[in-house]
């Protein structure tokens, strides 16, 4: 097996009928297409295109759609979706049987004058190909296939609404179902979908009481993953909101990689694109870029957290499949090189910086921050992290003045990983080098241990002085196998516990509660970020901190669910003081990293295999 072919496969084959949108679906081989629209008359409102968490429509009179993501199998075999829409509520759940597509469209409240559903048919991406309207039938052409569609109901008919394409229309007064191939009538639909619904639930029951955090990762990855037809792959951007803002889709460095392990535990094919993929956007310098716009645009001159190889070593731990990480190997091994020559100093520790580079497009993202101080934040993920405030930048070396635990012990974790990796697939000539580069990581970050404070601070290259501000990231140190029992027990104690830090009801911050822009509860200024606890629970995997692993995974599942359970949403970042996420306008609602909590929950409950375990332990 090599990537190139499984991609092949999987492109061809994914799922014959795909989820392109919320209400839209296509047939992946032909790129025929079906949106479902309603036009609504007691204020004569249309909503073309549903979307998870939009906060205005996007024809800006028109109210904003609520929707409600419901299960989405990896395999399209059942999903589910609810949206609330100007007073109707309606459930859409599909399904795909021999080929075919099946709908059922539930309004579950109803307007006093019925709605009208519209079904409307196009082909994608330049495909060739027409639809036309055959009585109370659409016909999608192409020069391979034609589509039959059908829909159950009264039909219904308004010429006002903003449809350029053939389209079928009904009365939503009542069930309706839509099928392709033959007729499906209501009956049928339903008894197929509860049957698919009831296999994907006995599918989902391996994971015990933590079921409902199984179903809410894989609804959270499956409902954002899309077909990138410019460069024909499968990928699983952060949100539709982000992509639609970007071009196309967007791609950010360390959000894909976790989405590729979080893949791994229920789609092979996906977990490997999502991996390979964000690989693929390596510069020629060598670093993967914070981010790669469906434009062209990448952030050409910084990288972002290196956690690559450590995510393709779960996965693999999760699929035992060696081809992975023959295909992934050399360039991971090539990203480690970057950082060792671009980010790390003479002492051993690494800084976080920003290259100076060439001006492309006109893009604020080629001049807002880069090679500067700003640019060097972007980089390490946190973006306007209080850590970075008023730390200079030195123009000569490209990077921040200020030596940082979380880079210096992401990038022991990072040879650590690639050292596992090197092993699995007999590169045993790259250990001795990994070693030298790892060992020389852990020298200098013992040079940023305070012993009367019992902590890993970040230290000012400039003054020599240590920040006293601080965030989950300092934890990051544990990564590193020198801290010693004892230090552990005294960061846990001190620091973890300190509710003046970092404990309370909602948490880790990401930055102390004591900090003085803790209070604003804005993006990384003090807001709870899944990626966080994730790294952090990582590292406390090799240590002796048990109680602390229980105690951050029962944390991270009950912030996780607490919106989850109310309105169904994943969110970018959470409220450290209320453990909200919709009470700022900058946490997107569907945001696929958001499920890492449910990873965490996952993980310590014994579900993922080895996850973060020392090799020997492995083999146990």
């Amino acid at each position: 097996m090599d990537y190139s072919s499984m991609k092949k496969a999987y492109i061809r084959g994914w799922h014959t009928w795909n989820v392109r949108s919320v209400l839209s679906h296509v047939h992946m081989p032909d790129g025929f297409a079906l949106n479902l629209a309603f036009k609504e008359y007691r204020e004569g409102h249309y909503l073309k295109e549903t979307l998870v968490g939009r906060f205005v429509n996007e024809y800006g009179r028109e109210p904003a759609e609520t929707a409600f993501p419901g299960a989405h199998a990896f395999d399209e075999s059942y999903t589910e979706m609810r949206v609330h829409w100007c007073g109707m509520e309606i459930r859409v759940e599909s399904t795909v049987e021999d080929g075919e597509l099946v709908l059922l469209i539930t309004p579950e409240k109803c307007q006093m004058k019925p709605a009208m559903l519209v079904v409307e048919g196009g082909f994608l991406w330049g495909k060739e190909g027409w639809v036309e309207k055959k009585g109370h039938m659409l016909r999608g052409c192409s020069p391979a296939l034609t589509h039959s569609v059908y829909v159950t109901g009264k039909a219904m008919q308004d010429p006002n609404i903003p449809v350029q394409a053939a389209y079928l229309s009904v009365a939503l007064d009542s069930p309706a179902a839509v099928s392709t191939g033959k007729m499906c009538t209501v009956e049928e639909a339903r008894r197929l979908i509860a049957e698919k619904r009831r296999a994907h639930g006995e599918k989902c029951a391996r994971y015990g009481q933590r079921t409902p955090m199984y179903e809410a990762m894989e609804s959270a990855l499956a409902w954002d993953t899309v077909y990138d037809a410019k460069n024909d792959r499968v990928i699983s951007p952060v949100s539709r909101l982000w992509s639609i803002g970007s071009g196309g889709y967007v791609l950010f460095c360390w959000d894909n990689f976790f989405a590729g392990f979080m893949a791994s535990l229920g789609n092979r094919e996906l977990a490997c694109s999502n991996l390979r993929e964000i690989l693929n956007q390596q510069t020629k310098e060598g670093f993967v870029p914070n981010f790669s716009y469906a434009t062209g645009q990448v952030s050409a001159d910084r990288s972002q957290p290196p956690v690559g190889s450590a995510m393709l070593l779960e996965t693999y731990r999760v699929l035992k499949e060696t081809w992975i990480v023959e295909e992934m190997y050399p360039d991971l091994l090539r990203w480690n090189t970057w950082f060792y020559h671009h980010r790390m100093n003479e002492s051993g520790t690494l800084c976080w910086g920003s290259e100076a580079i060439p001006v492309q497009y006109g893009n604020r993202w080629e001049e807002d921050g880069v090679h500067g101080r700003f640019g060097a934040a972007l980089e390490s993920g946190l973006d306007n992290s209080p850590m970075y405030d008023d730390v200079p930048f030195n123009l000569d070396t490209n990077r921040l003045e200020m030596e940082d635990v979380g880079l210096t012990g992401l990038f022991i974790l990072d040879c650590r990983s690639l050292m596992e990796l090197a092993a699995l697939i007999g590169r045993e000539e790259d250990l001795p080098l990994l070693q030298q580069r790892m060992d020389r990581a852990r020298q200098g970050l013992e040079n940023l241990w305070d012993e009367e404070n019992g902590f890993y601070y970040n230290r000012r290259t400039d003054t020599g002085m240590f920040s006293r501000r601080i965030s989950p990231t300092n934890f990051y140190a544990l990564f590193s196998p020198d801290v010693t029992k004892e230090r552990q027990r005294r960061m846990a104690d001190a620091h973890y516990y300190n509710p003046e830090e970092f404990y309370g009801e909602w948490m880790l911050p990401s930055i102390a509660r004591n900090d003085a822009a803790f209070p604003e509860q804005d993006y990384w200024r003090g807001r709870v970020w899944a990626p966080l606890n994730f790294l952090v629970y990582l590292a406390l995997r090799r240590t002796e901190l048990k109680d602390v692993r229980r105690d951050l995974a029962e944390k991270s599942a009950r912030l996780f669910m607490k919106e989850w359970t109310q309105y169904r949403h994943v969110h970018e970042n959470y409220s450290a003081v209320t453990g909200e996420g919709c009470d700022t306008g900058n946490s997107d609602k569907f945001y696929h990293w958001g499920a890492l909590l449910c990873v965490i929950a996952l993980a310590e409950e014994g579900y993922i295999p080895g996850f973060g375990e020392a090799p020997e332990e492995n083999e146990q």
